[in-house]
C-alpha cells in the first residue's frame, strides 16, 4: 500500500512540474510576440559578446560558389556591424544564412522570389510572428556552426553497433541460463552488466562532445511539422521541400529521449535513475547515438536543405523587419546600363547620415581635406551596391547600376606576420582587383582610399596615375579617393574629378559632407593645426612654406 502511494505522489508530482513547464513555456511565447509587436519597425536591441558571432562562417565556408565578398572588403566596409544591424534572427541557422547572402552579391537579376517572400513577411505580421516564435525556440544556444560539428562528427570512431548488441545478446544468454542453474547464470549475468557499465562511462565520454550538434539538428527537424502549419501559397514551395527532406530523418528522432533527455546521467529522480541505470547497463544511449550518426552521415543533403531553407526564410524576415526600420529610406534597386546612378544615397551605420547624389558614367576620383567626407563616401556607394544585390535593398531614393563584382583597397595595415610594409600590402591589395578586373564576368566595382599613401611624393603620383587608367578599364568602375591634387589634372580625361570641402573659421571646422564636382579648391591641413590649438608659429611657418612651394615648385 505504501508503494503504491509512493508512486502516485511521484507520478502526481510529474505531472505537476510537466504543468508548470508547458505554462512557463506559454508564457514566455506570449511575451515573445508582444516584443516582437512593439519592436517591429525598430533597429535590432541586441548587445553581442565577443563568441556571438563565432558561428557565423559555417554556412558561407560551406557553399563558396561563384563571386563572394572577399575578408578585405568586408572588413573595410565593417560588415559585421552592417550584418548586427540587420540582423533580427533567432536562430543560428538564420544568422549564418544571412551572413552568407551578404558576402555572396548575385550575379544575376532574378529576384522575384525573394521579393514575393520579404513582402508576406511584411504584410502578414500574425504568422511571421508565429515563425519568429519557431525560430527561437530552435535557438542560436551554439558557440560554433552546426557544419562545424558535421565536420567534427567525421571524427566520430566505431560508430558499430555489433558490440553493443552482442553484450545484450550475452545477457539474454545468461539470464534464460538461470532457468537452468541459477547460480552460474546469475554471476554471468552480473558480471556482464558490471562490464558494461564500466565500459559505459568510457564511450559516453567520447559522445559528449557531439551531443550539441545532436540537439542543434533536432531542434531544426522537429520544428519542420510545426512550419507546416503556417503554410501558405507564398511560402509553400519551401514548406514542401522541408517536409521532404525531414522526411529521411524520421528514424533519427524516433526514440531519441533515451539519448537527449535533459536530465540523462544528471537527476535525482528515482524513475530516471533507474533509466540510468538501463542506459549504463545495455547501452541503450550510445546505440541510439551511433544510429542518429548514421542518418546524418546518410543523408546529409538533406540536412542541408533543411538548413538552408529554414535559414533562407529566417533571412527573408529579417530583411522585412529591417526594411520596416528604414521605412520610406530605401528603394528596391534597378540593374540595368552602365552608369552609377544613384539619389539620396546613405550609409547604413551612421545616424542623421548626410545623403549624396550620385551619377558616374566612368570613374570617380575624390580630393579634399582629412574628415570631410571621402571615406565615408565611398564606403556608403560600396555598402549600398553591395545591399542591392544581396538583399535587395538600397538606402537611398533612387538606385540604378549593372550588377558587379565589388572590391576595396581602404583599411590597410602592416602585416607583421607575414613582414609585408603598408607599402607592400597596399601594392598587394590593389593588385587582387586588377587581376579580378581580368577574369570573366561581371564589371568590377572598386574602392580605394589614398591610393598608395605608403610611399613617397613623386613615386606615389607616378603610379598611382598609371594604376589608376588602367582602373578605367571597360571591365571596371573605380571609385577613389586622394589627397594629391596633382592627380586631378593627370586623371581628367580618365575620371569624373569631384570633392568634398569644409569651413574654417579661427575657433572651429564645420564640413557639409556633400560632394561637389570638380578639383578641391582649398586647403585645410594646415588650418587644422590652428583649430587644435598649435603655436602660430608653427601654423604660419607651414602656410609660408606651402605657399612658396605651390608658387615657385620649389622647396625653401
Amino acid at each position: 500500500m505504501e508503494a503504491i502511494i509512493f508512486l502516485s505522489a511521484l507520478t502526481g508530482v510529474c505531472l505537476l512540474a510537466y504543468l508548470l513547464g508547458l505554462r512557463d513555456e506559454k508564457l514566455l511565447e506570449k511575451r515573445l510576440i508582444a516584443k516582437l509587436t512593439k519592436d517591429f519597425g525598430q533597429a535590432p536591441k541586441r548587445e553581442y559578446k565577443a563568441d556571438d558571432l563565432d558561428h557565423l562562417q559555417g554556412y558561407y565556408l560551406k557553399h563558396k560558389d561563384g563571386f563572394q565578398i572577399d575578408d578585405a572588403t568586408w572588413n573595410d566596409l565593417n560588415m559585421d556591424g552592417v550584418f548586427a544591424r540587420m540582423n533580427y534572427c533567432f536562430s543560428a541557422t538564420g544568422e549564418e544564412y544571412l551572413y552568407y547572402i551578404l558576402r555572396t552579391p548575385s550575379q544575376t537579376d532574378d529576384y522575384s522570389d525573394m521579393e514575393k517572400k520579404i513582402k508576406f513577411f511584411a504584410e502578414n505580421h500574425e504568422k511571421r510572428r508565429k515563425m519568429q516564435v519557431l525560430f527561437a525556440k530552435i535557438g542560436r544556444r551554439i558557440r560554433y556552426s552546426i557544419y562545424d560539428y558535421i565536420e567534427y562528427l567525421d571524427n566520430v570512431e566505431n560508430f558499430s553497433n555489433k558490440k553493443h548488441f552482442l553484450m545484450i545478446g550475452l545477457m539474454i544468454l545468461a539470464i534464460a541460463g538461470c532457468f537452468f542453474n541459477f547460480t552460474v547464470g546469475f554471476a554471468v549475468f552480473v558480471l556482464l552488466v558490471m562490464i558494461n557499465i564500466i565500459l559505459y562511462f568510457r564511450y559516453k565520454g567520447k559522445i559528449e562532445q557531439y551531443l550539441a550538434s545532436y540537439g542543434y539538428i533536432m531542434r531544426v527537424i522537429q520544428s519542420v511539422d510545426a512550419f507546416s502549419k503556417i503554410d501558405d501559397p507564398e511560402i509553400s514551395d519551401d514548406i514542401k521541400a522541408l517536409n521532404d527532406a525531414a522526411a529521411d530523418f524520421k528514424s533519427f528522432i524516433r526514440g531519441s529521449y533515451i539519448l537527449m533527455s535533459p536530465t540523462r546521467m544528471n537527476s535525482g529522480n528515482p524513475i530516471e535513475a533507474l533509466v540510468d541505470f538501463l542506459r549504463m547497463s545495455t547501452h541503450i544511449d550510445i546505440i541510439k547515438f551511433n544510429q542518429m550518426y548514421v542518418q546524418i552521415m546518410a543523408h546529409k543533403d538533406s540536412l542541408d536543405a533543411i538548413l538552408t531553407i529554414t535559414g533562407r526564410l529566417e533571412t527573408y524576415i529579417s530583411i522585412a523587419c529591417y526594411r520596416e526600420s528604414v521605412k520610406d529610406n530605401y528603394c528596391l534597386p534597378i540593374f540595368e546600363g552602365n552608369n552609377y546612378v544613384a539619389k539620396d544615397l546613405y550609409h547604413p551605420l551612421i545616424e542623421n547620415a548626410v545623403a549624396n547624389d550620385l551619377n558616374a558614367d566612368r570613374g570617380v576620383l575624390i580630393t579634399g581635406s582629412n574628415a570631410s567626407g571621402k571615406s565615408t563616401f565611398l564606403k556608403t556607394c560600396a555598402l549600398n551596391a553591395l545591399l542591392a544585390q544581396s538583399i535587395h535593398t538600397v538606402l537611398a531614393k533612387e538606385y540604378k547600376a549593372p550588377l558587379y563584382r565589388i572590391y576595396s583597397s581602404m583599411a590597410l595595415k602592416d602585416d607583421i606576420f607575414e613582414g609585408d610594409s603598408y607599402y607592400i600590402v597596399e601594392i598587394k591589395s590593389i593588385k587582387r582587383i586588377l587581376d579580378a578586373s581580368k577574369e570573366e564576368g561581371n564589371p568590377v566595382l572598386c574602392f580605394v582610399d589614398e591610393v598608395l599613401r605608403g610611399t613617397n611624393t613623386v613615386e606615389r603620383i607616378a603610379a598611382s596615375t598609371e594604376i589608376l587608367k588602367n582602373f578605367a578599364g571597360k571591365n571596371i568602375m573605380c571609385l577613389a579617393a586622394t589627397h594629391d591634387i596633382e592627380l586631378t589634372s593627370l586623371l581628367k580625361d580618365y575620371f569624373g574629378i569631384y570633392h568634398f570641402e569644409g569651413e574654417i573659421t579661427d575657433n572651429d571646422v564645420h564640413f557639409d559632407y556633400k560632394i561637389k564636382s570638380g578639383p578641391a579648391t582649398t586647403r585645410n591641413a594646415i588650418k587644422l593645426l590652428n583649430v587644435l590649438g598649435y603655436d602660430e608659429n608653427i601654423v604660419d611657418n607651414a602656410q609660408s612654406l606651402a605657399e612658396k612651394f605651390l608658387s615657385t615648385g620649389h622647396w625653401d
